[in-house]
């Protein structure tokens, strides 16, 4: 078994103690109430604060032996990174035993629902011991992630089911696998894009985007969990497979599509998918000639996690907020879903304008409409112009077949991804390169699409 095994199983049997919180959680008012043989106001203040400091302090004193009394021998060898032994302080250990003291406390005096504080723990804790034991098996980044992320899910999913057995209350178990995998794949993100130190971090951002979930109590379909798995499980497959993404872009791309099904509908998934799908191979069409002409994509036409997410974040701000309507929000849920296609819309559009019009001579720049070298912010062709009316006319057809959107909705539709087009082309123009960078301006022209189309849409009744 290697160093890195081993101290992954020593963090998993610390973060396998985070099951006494609601153990505690539950055991500790009947104690309470024994001893004071009854149970006033005061008293239930009592249990919580009893309750409070039997969950964290164990988490605590832990962090305190990490950094103040542990500075040598085998349990220092065994928890000890790189960093770590240059100072002499478990500075790993630390930070992930605060972090699950900090979502205890959030647990049990802040309404963080014990399935979610559990299942967030499990999900670090155990995803890691998985990725390890991939790699001590077959050194591949790819197989690596799919093991964090499987590893992750299964445990968080079965800590979600003990946590429920050990509370009152009750949540079903579709919705345990949801929380379970899609937890699992904001943490592998994160972790690829951070640094193994920053543990800490990505548990309590897991623990954050599920109690986000929980807070807005969406009705999740087993049905419906089971075919997202499937479905965004093959397609991040096919995306690695092609080269299409790299490996942080495809758990972006699978965790935006997750939530897309769950939180939305199929339909949804279907833009969603067909300007992933489609995007990628106007990236990699007449890649060599873009190449020469300085116009292609880094990384051979593989898309990372921001290009992905800047092209796809707005879309998933609608999505969570069409979950949240009319309940949380009070907007019309169709309202939600224009603002969701004409931001996919936007991105369809600046993508084929660009790698298709990236492939034609004498393009201009949209502000003065003076002749540019070809990949200069701003400018645009007519033939890039035509291809992103197309594309945007795509997302527009897909809403028609599949959400049952009227025809001046497709055409709203159209409408917001054309503007979105055109202002990520005016940015581009007139603040890409001095104020911002393109990924902030891809996210800027999907958000004026996506206001558009809401706004269109709350304009005209929902269309």
């Amino acid at each position: 078994m290697t160093t890195t095994v081993r101290r992954a199983g020593a963090f998993a049997l610390v973060g396998t103690g985070g099951l006494l919180v609601p153990a505690v959680s539950r055991a500790t008012p009947q104690l309470v109430a024994a001893v004071a043989g009854r149970v006033p106001f005061t008293d239930r203040l009592t249990s919580q604060a009893v309750a409070t400091v039997a969950g964290t302090l164990p988490f605590i004193a832990i962090a305190v032996l990490a950094l103040y009394v542990i500075d040598e021998g085998f349990v220092f060898e065994l928890f000890a990174r790189p960093g770590d032994r240059e100072d002499g302080r478990l500075y790993g250990l630390a930070g992930f035993s605060l972090a699950i003291a900090g979502l205890a406390l959030l647990a049990m005096q802040f309404a963080l629902p014990m399935t979610v504080f559990s299942t967030a723990v499990f999900i670090l804790s155990y995803g890691n011991l998985a990725e390890h034991l991939v790699r001590a098996w077959r050194p591949d980044p790819a197989v690596a992630t799919a093991g964090f992320v499987a590893g992750g899910s299964v445990l968080g999913f079965g800590a979600g089911l003990a946590t429920v057995a050990l509370t009152p209350g009750s949540v079903p178990p579709a919705t345990l696998a949801f929380f379970a995998v899609s937890g699992a794949l904001l943490a592998s993100l994160l972790r690829a894009v951070l640094f193994a130190r920053d543990d800490p971090l990505v548990m309590v951002s897991a623990a954050l985007l599920l109690w986000l979930f929980a807070d807005l109590g969406v009705t999740v379909s087993p049905v419906r969990v089971g075919v997202a798995l499937a479905v965004t499980g093959i397609f991040g497959y096919v995306s690695y497979w092609l080269d299409a993404a790299s490996i942080p872009g495809m758990i972006t791309g699978v965790l935006l599509g997750l939530l897309t099904i769950v939180l939305g509908d199929y339909g949804w998934f279907a833009m969603l998918i067909t300007f992933f799908g489609v995007g990628a191979l106007s990236s990699k069409f007449r890649y060599d000639e873009k190449l020469d002409r300085g116009v292609a994509q880094e990384n051979e036409g593989a898309r990372g996690s921001g290009n992905v997410l800047a092209n796809s974040l707005m879309a998933l701000v609608a999505v969570v907020g069409f979950a949240a309507s009319p309940t949380h929000v009070p907007v019309s849920p169709d309202v939600f879903l224009y603002a969701f296609a004409g931001a996919v819309a936007a991105a369809m559009s600046d993508t084929l304008s660009s790698e298709i019009g990236g492939l034609f001579d004498e393009p201009r720049l949209i502000t003065t409409f003076e002749r540019v070298a070809p990949g200069t912010d701003g400018a645009v062709t007519w033939q890039g112009e035509l291809a992103g009316i197309a594309g945007a006319g795509l997302i527009a057809a897909i809403a028609v077949a599949f959400e049952s959107v009227q025809p001046l909705g497709a055409l709203v539709i159209v409408g917001a991804g054309i503007l979105g087009m055109t202002a990520d082309s005016l940015l581009g123009a007139t603040v890409e390169g001095r104020y911002f960078g393109n990924q902030v301006v891809n996210f800027l022209a999907t958000v004026v699409a996506a206001v558009a189309g809401g706004g269109v849409a709350l304009a005209l009744g929902a269309v």
